[in-house]
């Protein structure tokens, strides 16, 4: 973050440039930390009481101009400054500005490398709170579809043709994995994120009797950074957060893609809501996806911005350097973007409508059934790559038919595999090649019912 102004410091003998001070200003975007800047201040000036560096008035009067700051800010009453470079000089000289050397007292013990470490885990985490809620929100909307679409049957998809048939619940209920493991890995990054810098100072620690542990106790930090000099340099809780964000928005594209496919003409499975979707200024017929496209175009801005965090840190000796600030815009953007797709993802998921009779009605293409008809003749003690050939045979036989398979006749089944009686038709159609389904995590209706019992008690919706 930034350092101290000319002006500050009397080992200057000139003025900043005034290029400098636009080229190295952050309050324009770092000034969102503020609720955070004065919680880690609060807290370390009851710190600096508690061990005698501050009497006990001289905190309850920083804590309560800092309350009266972030009441000004909140309220939109505030004035920033451009030339005061960063969001901790301007609350820091508003501090000052009222309280003279009780102000000045604040800052020691601290130094602005640990601060604005302090700062940004106290935002990722709340951030992570913020988005774990979100993702939970979209958890539902897909589980809370599963009720209503128990008995619907989709055609599931590997490079893009059709491969089985599966439940619509069971479509649904990958994604609440995937979602599922946004959250633990969230969860996971959260345990790095919680622990303090604070009072580590510029990079070697300070002369002064603080208690690191008191301040971390107040913030709500599980425990203190252990080496100062890693403290200064550290952004690797940011850059996981940033990997976090960059999968949930990789998931995120996945669905809306898939919908904007499913929306068109051509698949004409899904109805969106139309609230979610735009018209077009020159065709009258058009109902466009718009937001699920933005969505999946608005992972390319969280994936770039973790490349460019990855390559921020590159090669940064140890331990602070300027190059630091640049960390805070994609952060947010990421955190932003994010937010807001996953906010909207909820409602579209919740409102869609399946298209069931164009859906129904096209089941039948693609032999969504051949897998299950192979796995019927292993049953039958066919090894399986004997079947695989055979069904692949009748494939063929109904392609040049145009039929299928279950419009073949007994006796093309008999002719490649003469064990085969009319129990073959028992597996064929797509509502047979569910039902016959085992394994655990499958498509089987059963499963499928205690998969999505499982997620409602996950989720309490009962």
């Amino acid at each position: 973050m930034a350092r101290v102004s000319p002006s500050q410091s009397g080992v200057f003998n000139t003025e900043a440039d005034q290029r400098v001070e636009r080229f190295t200003e952050s309050v324009s975007f770092d000034r969102r930390l503020y609720a955070v800047d004065i919680s880690g201040s609060i807290a370390h000036a009851q710190m600096l009481a508690d061990v005698g560096v501050l009497t006990a008035e001289e905190a309850g009067q920083i804590e309560t101009t800092l309350l009266a700051i972030k009441a000004e800010i909140d309220a939109g009453d505030f004035e920033f400054q451009q030339s005061l470079e960063d969001v901790h000089m301007n609350i820091e000289k508003q501090l000052v500005d009222r309280l003279g050397d009780v102000g000045r007292k604040l800052h020691t013990g601290r130094s602005r490398n640990d601060q604005i470490a302090t700062d940004t885990r106290l935002w990722v985490r709340e951030a992570i709170d913020a988005i774990d809620e979100r993702l939970e929100t979209l958890q539902r909307a897909f589980v809370g579809r599963c009720d209503a679409d128990a008995e619907i049957l989709l055609p599931a998809y590997t490079h893009l043709q059709r491969a089985q048939p599966v439940l619509a619940p069971h479509y649904w209920l990958a994604y609440v994995e995937k979602l599922a493991r946004d959250r633990t890995r969230l969860a996971d990054c959260r345990r790095r994120v919680n622990i303090c810098s604070l009072g580590t100072a510029a990079l070697a620690g300070t002369t002064l009797p603080i208690n690191r542990h008191n301040v971390a106790q107040r913030l709500g930090f599980e425990d203190v950074a252990r080496n100062s000099l890693d403290v200064s340099s550290d952004r690797d809780y940011l850059l996981e957060f940033a990997f976090c964000l960059t999968l949930i928005a990789e998931h995120l594209s996945t669905w809306a893609d898939e919908w904007v496919l499913w929306s068109t003409v051509e698949f004409n499975f899904i109805k969106l809501p139309q609230q979610f979707c735009t018209g077009s200024s020159i065709m009258p017929q058009k109902i466009n996806p718009d937001v699920c496209e933005l969505v999946r175009g608005k992972s390319a801005r969280v994936i770039g911005n973790l490349q460019s965090l990855l390559v921020l840190v590159k090669g940064l000796p140890l331990a602070y350097n300027r190059d630091l600030q640049e960390d805070k815009e994609p952060l947010f953007d990421s955190y932003d973007t994010v937010s807001a797709c996953l906010e909207l993802a909820a409602p579209i998921v919740a409102g869609a409508e399946l298209k069931v009779e164009s859906i129904r009605s096209r089941l039948d293409r693609g032999f969504l059934d051949a897998t299950t008809l192979m796995e019927h003749l292993i049953k039958l003690g066919t090894p399986q790559r004997t079947a695989h050939h055979q069904i692949g045979a009748l494939v063929k036989q109904a392609m040049e038919a145009d039929c299928r398979l279950a419009d073949l006749p007994l006796e093309a089944f008999q002719a490649l595999n003469p064990s085969l009686d009319e129990s073959v038709y028992d597996v064929l159609g797509v509502d047979k090649a569910v039902a016959a389904f085992q394994s655990y995590g499958s498509t089987a209706p059963s499963e499928v019912k205690k998969q999505v019992r499982y997620w409602k008690e996950q989720l309490n919706l009962d």
